[in-house]
Order: C-alpha cells, then sequence, then structure tokens
C-alpha cells in the first residue's frame, strides 16, 4: 500500500532539518536536470509549505521527494511557485496536482 503524501507547515529550515532526519539527503536542486528528464520516476512525499507573515514573496515549498530508479531520497526547495521559473519546480507542482487528484478517486 502506497504512503499517503503528507502536507506540513513549517519554514524552510525546519522542513529540511525534519526531512534529512528521514533520510532525504539528496539536494535535488543542484541535480535538478534529473527531475526534468525523466518527471514520472519521482514520487512526492511530503510537502512543506511556508507563507511569510506579511510579503506573499517569501513564500517556500519543500518537496521531499523519492526518485524510484536509483532509490534515492532528497529535497527540492522551490519559492513562490506563481512565480517560479524553474523548469524541475514546474514538473513537481505538475506532480503535486496529479497527486492531490489521485487521492480524491
Amino acid at each position: 500500500m502506497d504512503e499517503k503524501r503528507q502536507y506540513k507547515y513549517a519554514d524552510t529550515e525546519t522542513a529540511l532539518n525534519e526531512l534529512e532526519s528521514k533520510g532525504f539527503t539528496k539536494d535535488f536542486n543542484k541535480e535538478s536536470h534529473l527531475i526534468i528528464a525523466d518527471p514520472g520516476s519521482f514520487k512526492i512525499m511530503y510537502i512543506y509549505r511556508y507563507e511569510g507573515m506579511s510579503n506573499p514573496d517569501d513564500e517556500s515549498t519543500v518537496y521531499g521527494i523519492e526518485h524510484s530508479g536509483h532509490a534515492l531520497k532528497g529535497v527540492f526547495v522551490a519559492g513562490n511557485l506563481s512565480f517560479d521559473e524553474d523548469d524541475a519546480a514546474k514538473v513537481l507542482l505538475q506532480l503535486e496536482i496529479e497527486g492531490r487528484k489521485e487521492e480524491l478517486e
């Protein structure tokens, strides 16, 4: 049975520390080409969101993701997703949307 994706609300540092303690050690921001090249091999396990108290630009999303082909567990940090131009962030946002649809079915 698949583990249900977990949504949490925390600042980026807290999210990264919690995920590291769970074995999510790979920095996929440095290896974003892997996400872009083969999005279907990634699964989002955790999503941490942080929204600044007064400035929407302070928003960040930390994804705890697994790569099935290489048994890698790591993180990807995205800024404000509505303005993020990073292709890997767009791929992860699409995977998040698809995952929510599956949860609703």
